[in-house]
């Protein structure tokens, strides 16, 4: 039986629910607009809307009326992160310097949705140019977290992490260079998955490209195995893309139920330097460590020699904000956030060579992980050092809180290339969300998937705001 309210809905249950004539696009579409009008004012969740969105769900429920649907998310809503372009709609990352114009084409990750049939809303909201993982923009202002409005979704994909807890929409599409996608969704309690990189193509690359990717964030494990599915795909503009015959129309959820039996399955410590984490965020990893067990993993403590992670990437961090800053003209950049101004400083001196010798640590982290990846399956650690913070926390020394606050766990798997998936694993004391981040060899996203769903499958989550109607940070 079909719920009354559409937006409760996974993406694979509308697909059933739209295939049974139970329910149609159009409906879906206004129950979560209706729903998007009544809780965005108070979440801040999107950028711009999609004028088009309407006229969207009307072809697609023509198409399933018919009795042919296209591709593999005919009338499901989506969302897209304002730092990818959507043609139509400007592409404003948050920046009150970036153009307000239109863009004529679309990004390769928004021309597959549209193929498969999916219904864009609109564009979620971000930290400007991505450069934070917390949910404040010069241009849109403050995102707020559907948990608690008082505390910050995460980011820099601020409003997808938010809209995804607050069901406005049942996928969400981001972009990760540091975190970017596990982030808010460790802090909105929801799964977002950073893929292998180059298995999701990505232009115009931006001053991460090399270890930037394109991912999915939603309610379910399933629901994102299903977005990966249909936003894995070749797009010659990509340099970095997987050749053509990588790509054979393969559907990730193919063996997501298959669980974790006899994998090994290696609990990281310590990333290569002191990761700060609290006693929930261990407990989470405890708790998940003891479900993949009893589903017969292998689970073994390792601490691998890694190098120091944390100043491999804040010195790359540091000298892309300085290249982007340098392309604005000096007149102007007092209008960027201050401490994007203040991140960027360090990288705009340092040396071509040093950069070069922190790219060679990159590859040597890289190698070292793929040898630990000869032993165990998968790794099993923090997503965050904590539960979410305040929208109103002091940044500080943005490097600092960059390395003891918002990325500690997440930046290894961005300069290792591997996949990562971040999982709810319940609800700490101050009832926000706990999550743990799995990750596997490069190019087995299989296995990170399979793992968080035994975890999913294990440990069900449920939100407490799912009855949110009208949050308040009163």
């Amino acid at each position: 039986m079909t719920p009354t309210d559409p937006t409760s809905l996974s993406a694979e249950e509308l697909l059933v629910a739209y295939a049974r004539r139970a329910l149609g696009p159009v409906e879906v579409l206004q129950a979560v607009t209706e729903r998007l009008a009544r809780t965005n004012p108070e979440l801040n969740a999107f950028a711009v809307m999609n004028p088009r969105s309407l006229e969207a769900a009307g072809d697609s429920e023509a198409r399933w009326r018919a009795g042919r649907p296209r591709g593999l998310l005919d009338g499901v809503p989506v969302t897209v992160k304002d730092g990818v372009d959507v043609a139509g709609l400007p592409t404003r990352r948050g920046s009150r310097l970036a153009d307000a114009a239109a863009v004529a084409f679309d990004s390769p990750s928004v021309l597959a949705l549209r193929e498969q049939g999916a219904v864009i809303i609109g564009k979620t909201t971000m930290s400007e140019f991505g450069w934070k993982a917390v949910g404040d923009c010069p241009l849109h202002g403050i995102t707020r977290n559907p948990w608690n409005t008082r505390h910050t979704p995460g980011g820099s994909s601020a409003g997808a992490g938010a809209a995804a807890a607050a069901r406005l929409g049942p996928l969400h599409l981001g972009t990760d260079a540091g975190g970017s996608i596990r982030i808010p969704a460790a802090w909105c309690g929801v799964v977002g998955l950073k893929p292998s990189f180059a298995r999701v193509p990505q232009w115009p690359l931006g001053a991460f490209g090399s270890v930037s990717v394109v991912g999915p964030i939603a309610r379910s494990v399933r629901d994102c195995a299903l977005m990966l599915s249909a936003i894995s795909c070749f797009d010659a503009r990509d340099p970095y893309c997987a050749p053509p015959e990588s790509y054979t129309g393969h559907d990730w959820r193919t063996g997501i139920e298959d669980g974790v039996a006899e994998l090994r399955v290696a609990v990281l410590r310590r990333p290569g330097f002191d990761a700060p984490v609290d006693w929930e965020g261990i407990a989470a990893v405890e708790q998940a460590a003891k479900l993949l067990m009893e589903a017969g993993a292998e689970v073994e403590e390792i601490d691998p020699e890694l190098p120091d992670i944390s100043a491999i990437f804040a010195a790359l961090w540091s000298a892309g904000l300085a290249s982007l800053v340098q392309a604005i003209p000096e007149t102007r950049r007092l209008m960027l956030d201050p401490g994007l101004l203040a991140a960027a400083a360090p990288g705009a001196s340092l040396p071509a060579t040093r950069v070069m010798e922190l790219e060679g640590q990159r590859i040597a982290a890289a190698a070292a992980m793929a040898a630990l990846h000869q032993r165990y399956d998968l790794v099993l650690c923090p997503t965050v050092p904590s539960t979410a913070p305040a929208v109103d926390a002091p940044v500080g020394d943005p490097m600092e809180t960059m390395r003891n606050e918002w990325v500690p766990w997440t930046v290894l798997f961005n300069l290792t290339r591997q996949p990562a998936i971040a999982v709810p694993m319940g609800i700490a004391e101050n009832g926000l969300p706990r999550s743990v981040q799995i990750a596997a060899a490069l190019w087995r996203d299989d296995l990170v998937l399979r793992a968080a769903r035994t975890l999913e499958v294990a440990q069900p989550f449920t939100a407490p705001q799912a009855d949110m109607e009208a949050p308040s940070h009163g």
